[in-house]
């Protein structure tokens, strides 16, 4: 038996009406190695992100000073504490928030969008959802994975803000130590510690899948240069990326100052506005945007790539 493991992935082919229909394809290992190395590799780059979200301005001058104490005191692999949660929930998170994406766009054009269209200006087996469809389908979409990906971001948040050097001083050894301390101390609750903030974060999906259709729609209908579907997906992956992070943000900003806040009594933000607060008051409204440079910098190829490879579950818009 081969020790390769396929995985079969969720993707939409167009029917005659127009619709898309969900069809099983298998991915060789390709597409999971791919993933995986993006994740990997973008780990480092976000853990600046959340030192940096995390962090006092006085620890930190910036994205180099945080990078440069970060080798200077833990060495290379310090930057890549935390990165197998991201390494192994990526693939999974991207698989269900892709499969649920193209559920909520058909059930959105079906039977909410489709009906109340104009025959007579367009017939049924041509008509779109519409950009705020995607919009809306993205909201969903987001909304599913987050009971997914907030415990693996938890985790990921946690194991990320320890800076001791020696394994031996850290309060974590590793994801599955963090997961059992936080589930013997504090519950399946305390695992899923800063699920609303990860609600709240994903709802600005809407801006992600809605740029989504529209950057499409124009390098497919628009470019005087025909595009490959490849290359579509890679330049709408990247920059529609780049739309949700600006939009976003702020919101991951105060999700993570969630996420990393001590459990049990000493819990300092019982309430999002609490946290959302001190970031304004430790650091004015640049707070909010602290750290922003990394995370900008890493959306682009990482979001383009990863969508390269499901390039099958995006090649049909319904």
């Amino acid at each position: 038996m081969s020790s390769t493991v396929e995985r079969a992935v969720i993707a939409p082919s167009i029917t005659n009406n127009g619709t898309s229909e969900l069809v099983q394809q298998k991915a060789g290992p390709s597409n999971s190695n791919y993933k995986g190395f993006v994740a990997g590799v973008f780990s480092g780059i976000a853990k600046l992100s959340v030192r940096l979200q995390t962090s006092q301005k006085t620890q930190f001058r910036g994205p180099l000073d945080c990078l440069l104490q970060t080798v200077r005191k833990e060495g290379l692999a310090g930057l890549y504490k935390g990165a197998t949660p991201p390494l192994v929930g990526w693939m999974f998170m991207d698989s269900v928030m892709l499969g649920s994406l193209t559920f909520y766009r058909r059930m959105l054009r079906d039977n909410v969008f489709l009906p109340y269209r104009k025959p007579s200006v367009m017939p049924s087996s041509e008509y779109k959802l519409p950009t705020v469809g995607h919009g809306i389908a993205g909201i969903m979409a987001g909304w599913t994975v987050s009971f997914i990906a907030a415990p693996v971001e938890h985790v990921k948040a946690r194991l990320q803000i320890q800076y001791a050097a020696s394994k031996a001083q850290r309060l974590y050894s590793g994801p599955i130590d963090c997961s059992k301390k936080l589930l013997r101390g504090h519950g399946v609750r305390g695992l899923y510690h800063g699920l609303s903030a990860t609600l709240l974060f994903r709802t600005f999906f809407f801006f992600w899948w809605g740029s989504y259709a529209v950057i499409t729609q124009f390098l497919t209908t628009q470019t005087t240069i025909p595009l490959s579907t490849p290359a579509i997906n890679f330049w709408a992956g990247g920059l529609s990326a780049q739309v949700f992070w600006i939009t976003s943000y702020p919101s991951d900003v105060v999700k993570q100052r969630i996420m990393t806040d001590p459990l049990g009594p000493d819990r300092k933000f019982p309430r999002w506005r609490d946290a959302a607060k001190a970031v304004y008051r430790e650091n004015g409204w640049r707070g909010y945007w602290r750290g922003f440079v990394p995370c900008f910098l890493r959306a682009f190829p990482a979001n383009a790539m990863a969508l390269l490879a499901f390039e099958g579950v995006m090649r049909a818009l319904p």
